[in-house]
């Protein structure tokens, strides 16, 4: 299924059309996503599932949050959906992006036009009811995404999000949680306390410049063995590397550890628009030929792109 047309797609002149639309006017430093993405030589394995991405208005029609610590380009579904077909992706995992706050309209209007092909992952606040709560789960949102990026958002109490976690966990939802590696040894006990599965963003922003097998990424690596409830997207080296793109071959090696080391625990995202980028807009294509290079065979790959991600978000 697609709801793309030809214009569309990657190169068309609907593609290349970023501008926020309504009252807004994107940040003026902002990056818009790629506007003719290289074709990827990786083939995706069947069913392969895209599992973080966003959708960003458009604002004219879901508008973005007055709480809001950037101003994106426009990035609607329709884009997403080409931009999966191009690539050879099948699914889309979608994620709440923080300059839509906890108005999860522009997901849930992605996810009800999706015919079955996408899921979400939401963000919510003390004040979502029981009822909001089971709509969101009907919508396709299976999971709800904690910010503790502190230039992003502004970081909700840990008592609200423990208590936001016992209440989804009836539902069979799981945690997203959003850091940087240098905040881990602060809130690994609270982390380690939450009771549903928690899924970590970008492996939790390692700094790719210390060892593999040094303290830092050690302690991440730790919380992955000693909770086998957590598993961590091995997603974003363009955010992460300083080598730089088509390889990001300082961040692979971390990685590929985390695949190989807990096969069964980890998913795959381009990050699609790639929100907040500054010294440059990747090419989607090469984020998906540097998929090989982390999951190394073909098990390898179809654990990571099919059966985790639908095991996770699929599998009622």
């Amino acid at each position: 299924m697609s709801a793309a047309t030809a214009a569309d797609t990657p190169g068309g002149s609907a593609w290349a059309s970023n501008a926020a639309s309504g009252p807004f006017q994107m940040d003026r430093n902002w990056l818009p996503f790629h506007p003719a993405p290289s074709k990827p030589r990786f083939v995706p394995p069947p069913g392969a599932v895209d599992a973080h991405c966003h959708v960003f208005g458009p604002g004219a029609r879901f508008p973005y949050a007055p709480e809001r610590k950037y101003t994106p380009c426009d990035a609607p579904k329709e884009k997403l959906w080409a931009l999966r077909d191009y690539l050879g992706f099948s699914r889309n995992v979608i994620v709440q992006a923080t300059c839509h706050g906890a108005d999860n309209r522009a997901v849930v209007d992605a996810l009800q036009a999706a015919n079955g092909l996408a899921r979400g992952v939401a963000t919510v606040n003390a004040q979502v009811s029981d009822a909001e709560l089971r709509e969101l789960d009907a919508a396709g949102v299976r999971g709800v995404r904690f910010n503790f990026v502190k230039r992003l958002v502004d970081t909700t109490p840990r008592e609200v999000l423990l208590d936001i976690a016992r209440r989804i966990a009836p539902l069979g939802w799981h945690i997203v949680i959003y850091f940087e590696a240098a905040e881990l040894p602060e809130l690994y006990d609270f982390f380690a306390s939450l009771p549903t599965v928690v899924v970590v963003d970008h492996m939790g922003r390692p700094d790719v410049s210390k060892p593999v097998d040094g303290p830092e990424f050690g302690l991440f690596v730790r919380l992955m063995r000693e909770h086998p409830n957590f598993w961590s997207k091995v997603s974003c080296p363009d955010r992460l590397s300083r080598v730089g793109a088509p390889s990001y071959a300082d961040v692979a090696p971390f990685a590929r550890q985390l695949v190989e080391t807990f096969p069964d625990r980890v998913l795959w995202g381009s990050d699609w628009p790639h929100p907040n980028m500054k010294s440059h807009m990747p090419d989607d294509g090469h984020l998906v030929d540097y998929i090989p290079t982390i999951a190394t065979t073909a098990e390898l790959q179809h654990k990571l792109l099919v059966d985790n991600p639908m095991r996770l978000y699929w599998a009622r």
